[in-house]
């Protein structure tokens, strides 16, 4: 299959996923367009099959609000358009967990959605927009939750968080929170598998293992050979922080849960199998 994907293959997913498309014997067109380029990317996409759509701005800086609107949102409506013109039979989204919850007191399914409150953060906001815009074309979404490994170098938020505590810089966490893991290696074959069998506008979740923040930041410092942060804040207190700019108030609002997921659903129907996550670590700290 000849597949054009966004962003030239240039983000910390869109590498690997470029790899494992490649790797699954697939053609593989990566030039890189900008994602408000119409004609830009019907060229590209021209006698192509199939459009993974993986480029997006991952941001918690309230700075970035209306980047964020241009490119996750009139990006992804600017490809939607484009590879209807050029005449792409198939186009695989990439979305966000963040757009099927946290829920409380359990995992999160592709039943879910996410709380109210979270949607004043401009990056959940406009990525569950854009899954909407995705799917009601007729995409297949995919839900990555918190690829780590090699090869986030810019880096995503995840990849500065797990930077702070491999550098000893972070000394503390909220232990009432925690995030669905997923080695980066793992959500690319995702990709490639619901590009060949996923549904059309059908979304799936692709996570790893559910961890308790202490817990993740713990494996973190240890593949790092530094002691684990042993600093428990409150979620009160953090809250206090980010009112007065001490920390990241949109980092915060999404700490209010833990953020567990399931990707029952990805392993029922695409056959996906993701592996343990400490490799992947290693990988990251390195």
């Amino acid at each position: 299959m000849l597949v054009y994907v966004t962003g030239g293959g240039l983000g910390f997913i869109g590498g690997h996923v470029v790899r494992a498309l490649r790797g699954r014997g697939h053609e593989v067109r990566d030039a890189y367009v900008d994602v408000l380029d119409r004609t830009g990317l019907e060229q590209a996409m021209a006698g192509c099959e199939a459009v993974v759509h993986v480029a997006a701005l991952y941001s918690y800086d309230r700075r970035d609000a209306t980047a964020l609107a241009r490119v996750n949102i009139e990006g992804t409506r600017t490809v939607l358009a484009a590879a209807a013109a050029a005449g792409v039979g198939r186009v695989l989204h990439t979305s966000s967990c963040g757009t099927c919850g946290p829920v409380a007191g359990r995992p999160a399914t592709e039943e879910d959605e996410p709380p109210a409150w979270e949607l004043a953060v401009p990056y959940k906001r406009t990525k569950l927009e854009a899954e909407r815009l995705a799917l009601a074309a007729g995409a297949v979404a995919v839900n990555p939750t918190t690829p780590v490994g090699e090869g986030d170098t810019r880096p995503t938020p995840t990849g500065a968080m797990i930077r702070g505590v491999a550098g000893g810089r972070f000394r503390g966490y909220i232990p009432t929170t925690g995030l669905n893991v997923v080695d980066v290696r793992d959500v690319a074959t995702g990709h490639v598998l619901a590009l060949e069998h996923g549904r059309p506008g059908e979304r799936y979740l692709l996570g790893g293992m559910d961890m308790w923040l202490g817990d993740f930041f713990a494996a973190v410092a240890a593949a790092a050979g530094r002691p684990a942060p042993r600093l428990r804040v409150p979620y009160a207190a953090a809250r206090a922080a980010a009112a007065v700019g001490l920390v990241n108030r949109d980092e915060v609002a999404l700490a209010r849960l833990p953020m567990f997921f399931s990707s029952e659903k990805a392993g029922r129907e695409l056959g996906y199998r993701p592996g343990p996550v400490e490799p992947a670590i290693a990988r990251a700290v390195a």
